[in-house]
C-alpha cells in the first residue's frame, strides 16, 4: 500500500512522533492506522524507558485549586531541563496530574512509595475479610492479591486510569510525555487538601 504525505500527517498529529518514524510505521503495518499508532507507542515506550534512568531537576510546582476552593492540589513534576519545563506541553501535563489528584484523591506516587507496614496492614484486613466471608483458604493467597491489585489501583497515581480517558493509565500518559518531549519526567510528590478533610481526627 502506498503511505501518503497526508496518512503521515494525521499519524504524526494524533502521537507526536517524527515524521520519518510515523512513515515507517505505515509501511511497517500496511497503512493501518490503528496498528500503526500501536506500533509507534510501543516503540516510543522503549524508548521512554531508557529516558526514564537520567536526571530531572528542573520543572515546576503546580498549585491547582478545584471546586470553588474546596479542593486543594500542590504537584512537583520534575523534567531535565528549564527549556521543556517552560513548554505549553509539559505545562499542560502538570495541569492534567493536578486535576487527576484532586479528582481521585491517590494516597501515594507509585506502590514503591507506599511502607511496608500499610501494605501489610492492608493485607491482614484482606485476609480477616476473605476469611469472615468463609472463603476457603486454599484460594485466601488468591484472594488478598487481587484485592491488592484493586488497593494499588485506587492509591497510586501512576496506577490510575486517566480522568480523561480511563483506558490510559497515568503511567502510560507519562511514558507518552518522555517520548513526546526526549525527556525524563517524573512525578515527583503532591499534597493534596480538602476543605473540613482530617478535623477531628
Amino acid at each position: 500500500m502506498t503511505v501518503t504525505a497526508a496518512m503521515v500527517k494525521e499519524l504524526r498529529e494524533a502521537t507526536g512522533v517524527g515524521i520519518l518514524d510515523c512513515r515507517t510505521a505505515l509501511q511497517e503495518n500496511d497503512g493501518d492506522f490503528e496498528k500503526s499508532v500501536d506500533y509507534l507507542r510501543e516503540k516510543g515506550l522503549a524508548k521512554a524507558a531508557k529516558r526514564m534512568s537520567r536526571e530531572a531537576n528542573d520543572g515546576l510546582i503546580h498549585a491547582y485549586i478545584h471546586g470553588g476552593g474546596r479542593i486543594g492540589v500542590l504537584v512537583e513534576v520534575n523534567c531535565e531541563t528549564d527549556f521543556v519545563a517552560r513548554t505549553d506541553e509539559f505545562q499542560g501535563f502538570v495541569k492534567d496530574v493536578a486535576m487527576q489528584i484532586a479528582a481521585m484523591a491517590p494516597e501515594y506516587v507509585s506502590r514503591a512509595d507506599i511502607p511496608e507496614n500499610v501494605i501489610e496492614h492492608e493485607k491482614s484486613v484482606y485476609r480477616a475479610q476473605s476469611l469472615e466471608e468463609g472463603k476457603p483458604e486454599r484460594i485466601i493467597d488468591r484472594i488478598v492479591d487481587g484485592r491488592m491489585e484493586k488497593f494499588f489501583q485506587q492509591a497510586c497515581l501512576l496506577e490510575q486510569g486517566f480522568i480523561r480517558d480511563e483506558d490510559t493509565t497515568m503511567e502510560d500518559l507519562l511514558k507518552t510525555q518522555i517520548t513526546k518531549t526526549g525527556e525524563n519526567i517524573v512525578i515527583r510528590r503532591f499534597s493534596r487538601y480538602q476543605l473540613g478533610e482530617g478535623l477531628g481526627d
